[in-house]
């Protein structure tokens, strides 16, 4: 009987600690939480310590089995979750099949903020061939001695020389104001020398109504000059900081600066101050410099979200497609050929190209639609607008995020174009499942006050439950 006493105590010595392992996950299966699989992690599921070089992003390819719907539901219900005002639109789709799998409001227009960059990049690459460049020139006018800078639609200019390997300041105004001198004195020009201005490729307004002053004064955007330098910054960069007023001029200035200290040398002055003019039509160029192919301004233009340059660019795509390279023709361009390209963009109204606006409508549909076809498209200028996007915890906009440990899922896994206004947060790309699958989805946050980060981190992590997720 001693013996017996004893037996029993050892096995409930034993149980003990079995019953701290077992009975949470029983716990779990009763309350019918997922469990979590204790699997070796898929190679595609690790994430990278950098971003490795690469093309444009492969295809998804067929994997099985896709996340269970009610699964996956109760999952990203939970993740989006705000406290105080505000509410969520959002769609995943599986970018293979374009299955929708999650519908939550996705069908309600909103203002996307910065993700509906998406839809110009998108745009541009459709109107536009990947290599096109943009040429910023220096002709002759019709006095003698004076010389035109004429731009073509660079607003990354920079004022020094122009740099082979960066997309900002591949094209130099010091780079065409020596070559600039180097034709005039080979043409005899004795001087002086004035410099004009012509930005007239772009019409209309430069400034938007859609846009509110105090982005204007923060200098979230400024008025659009078909040249800059820069996208505008007062100091060259990404900013953030103040833009000049009038980009055209500013950049006429730096040029005029250096075309006077490359004349120097020759004894030629040039007059200090410039003015817009035009050159007589068939006037042949003295010099001219050419931007970073249009693939590389989209990139730089998602991975920053540069406000600036998506505005110039929906102007680019209305001229290369014929219509008035203004707000409007701008607007009505980036809508026109998203919807070529498969999106219904029923009921979808655009204030401006870069997301500043809030008169803009577009669904959570629509965008992670947009996205699918990006994905899935044969052509790999348009697949290159995915592959552009910025990736959690390394690179953009998204490099300051998903490095905590709850959303460590995500680094290097999720790819997406953020967005964020004073009551918008927003979040469109895709991510690849612990399946192999490749999910679109678009998470929309609005109607925010005071509590746009804790909705952000909200979409932050919906985006990480599904980088996470087997979802069966």
């Amino acid at each position: 009987m001693f013996s017996g006493m004893l037996l029993a105590l050892a096995f409930a010595v034993l149980l003990v600690p079995l019953a701290c392992y077992a009975l949470p996950p029983v716990a779990e299966a009763w309350r019918g939480e997922r469990l979590q699989r204790a699997e070796v992690v898929p190679d595609y599921q690790e994430a990278p310590a950098e971003l490795a070089d690469g093309g444009p992003v492969s295809a998804p390819q067929a994997a099985d089995p896709m996340p269970d719907r009610e699964v996956l539901a109760r999952l990203l219900d939970a993740a989006l979750v705000v406290e105080g005002s505000g509410s969520f639109s959002a769609v995943v789709q599986d970018a293979l099949t374009g299955t929708v799998l999650y519908d939550r409001n996705g069908a309600a227009g909103v203002a996307p903020a910065s993700s509906l960059k998406v839809l110009t990049a998108a745009a541009a690459l459709s109107a536009m061939d990947a290599d096109t460049r943009f040429a910023t020139a220096a002709l002759p006018g019709e006095d003698p001695g004076t010389v035109v800078l004429r731009g073509g639609g660079d607003v990354l200019l920079t004022a020094g020389t122009s740099d082979p390997d960066s997309v900002a300041g591949r094209a130099g105004l010091t780079t065409l104001a020596e070559q600039t001198a180097a034709a005039l004195a080979a043409d005899g020009t004795t001087g002086p020398v004035k410099v004009l201005v012509d930005d007239s490729l772009f019409t209309g307004p430069a400034l938007s109504d859609a846009w509110g002053e105090a982005d204007v004064e923060a200098g979230e955007i400024a008025p659009i000059h078909s040249l800059a330098v820069s996208s505008a910054w007062v100091q060259e960069g990404t900013g953030p900081g103040p833009r000049v007023d009038d980009a055209a001029l500013s950049a006429g200035e730096s040029y005029r600066a250096a075309l006077a200290a490359a004349l120097a040398s020759e004894g030629i002055n040039v007059d200090p101050y410039v003015e817009r003019g035009t050159a007589p039509a068939g006037a042949v160029a003295l010099a001219e410099v050419r931007s970073a192919p249009l693939a590389e301004q989209v990139d730089y233009m998602l991975l920053n979200s540069d406000n600036y340059l998506a505005e110039v660019l929906a102007r680019l795509s209305a001229a290369a497609a014929g219509r008035e390279a203004s707000f409007a023709g701008g607007t009505e361009t980036v809508q026109a050929e998203v919807a070529a390209l498969g999106v219904d963009t029923t009921a979808m109204v655009l204030g401006d190209a870069s997301g500043l606006s809030g008169e803009t409508s577009v669904s959570a549909a629509q965008l992670t639609s947009l996205m699918q076809i990006l994905l899935t498209t044969t052509d790999p200028d348009l697949r290159s607008v995915a592959g552009s996007l910025p990736v959690a915890a390394l690179t953009g906009t998204l490099s300051g995020r998903y490095d905590e440990i709850s959303d460590s899922s995500a680094a290097g896994i999720v790819r997406a174009k953020t967005g964020t206004l004073l009551a918008v947060t927003a979040l469109t790309g895709y991510a690849t499942d612990a399946d192999g699958r490749v999910l679109a989805f678009t998470f929309i946050g609005s109607g925010l006050d005071g509590n746009t980060q804790q909705a952000r981190d909200a979409v932050d992590s919906a985006a990480a439950v599904l980088a996470g997720c087997g979802c069966r």
